[in-house]
């Protein structure tokens, strides 16, 4: 008799590792989104891929550091979160990191899950030597790992063998979700993803960590979807650098995410953004539930 296997795999590791772009590669269209900066993952973000005899769902988290402020400890908390739920692990570094987190290797190195510890960005790697090195590093480092694999997520090198090694390791387990799942994230939720990304983009220093994005309103009919997003900002001071000089910084901002939001739903898109100013909304308990970091 056939099995069907099932699980939740959870990608887990410091900032700018590369954990949201193997995500989406692993799942195989953009879930996540990706800039150059470090922290631009906030929640967790579930990517669901089913085939006939098996089910993996996977989670980005936000990139492991460590929080000093009521924010960064609700996306700490998504981290360990994922962790308490998962069935096996991916625990990603880079060719270059030094991963002087050692509490996070305290943890990882009494957990009971598997571990498959990928090193990303070999394609920077100046000598296959360095590669061997770095796997030999992190065999030392964490011992109880099943196994370490060198990978470059943005280069698709060697994810066929992550994806071999997962389906090895999940438990038989029927599908979790219906399989033509894709996410359990909303349409909205992605919206604001993408706009999110959009003032990474083009903003820099404090301000994009100081923005969050809410979807006010959000109808959608035959031809087109009309949207109304909330940028929230901390400053008046934030508020003037987002809307830029005659407005000219928010528009360039809404042309790119409209372009984005009109490829991603394969309809048109109708987008108003506004902005308000709600002081230390990331330190405030009750935004931070609003806003939906929750526990």
């Amino acid at each position: 008799m056939a099995t069907h296997k099932a699980g939740f795999v959870s990608i887990i590791g410091k900032p700018n590792v590369g954990k949201s772009t193997l995500m989406n590669q692993l799942a195989g269209f953009n879930l996540s989104i990706i800039t150059n900066k470090a922290q631009t993952t906030r929640h967790r973000i579930r990517g669901v891929i089913s085939g006939d005899d098996y089910q993996i769902i996977y989670s980005d988290t936000p990139g492991i550091i460590n929080a000093k402020y009521e924010l960064q400890e609700k996306m700490m908390g998504f981290v360990e979160e994922s962790l308490q739920d998962a069935d096996l692990i991916l625990f990603v570094t880079d060719i270059y990191e030094k991963f002087n987190e050692e509490q996070v290797v305290e943890r990882l190195g009494k957990t009971n899950l598997p571990i498959l510890l990928l090193i990303n960005k070999i394609d920077k790697a100046k000598s296959q030597q360095e590669v061997v090195e770095k796997m030999e590093y992190w065999k030392e480092k964490l011992p109880n790992v099943k196994e370490v694999l060198p990978i470059s997520a943005l280069e698709s090198f060697n994810l066929d063998s992550v994806i071999g090694v997962i389906k090895d390791m999940l438990p038989e387990h029927e599908a979790f979700f219906p399989k033509d799942t894709l996410t359990d994230r909303s349409e909205r939720f992605f919206a604001s993803e993408i706009i999110r990304e959009k003032i990474f983009l083009n903003l820099e220093k404090e301000v994009p960590y100081s923005c969050e994005v809410i979807i006010s309103e959000f109808k959608e009919d035959e031809k087109i979807i009309r949207m109304r997003a909330e940028i929230i900002v901390e400053r008046d001071s934030q508020k003037g650098i987002l809307i830029g000089k005659a407005g000219s910084m928010l528009k360039r901002i809404g042309t790119a995410s409209r372009k984005d939001l009109e490829q991603f739903f394969d309809k048109k898109v109708h987008l108003e953004t506004y902005i308000k100013v709600e002081s230390n909304w990331r330190k405030k308990d009750k935004q931070l539930k609003r806003f939906g970091y929750e526990g």
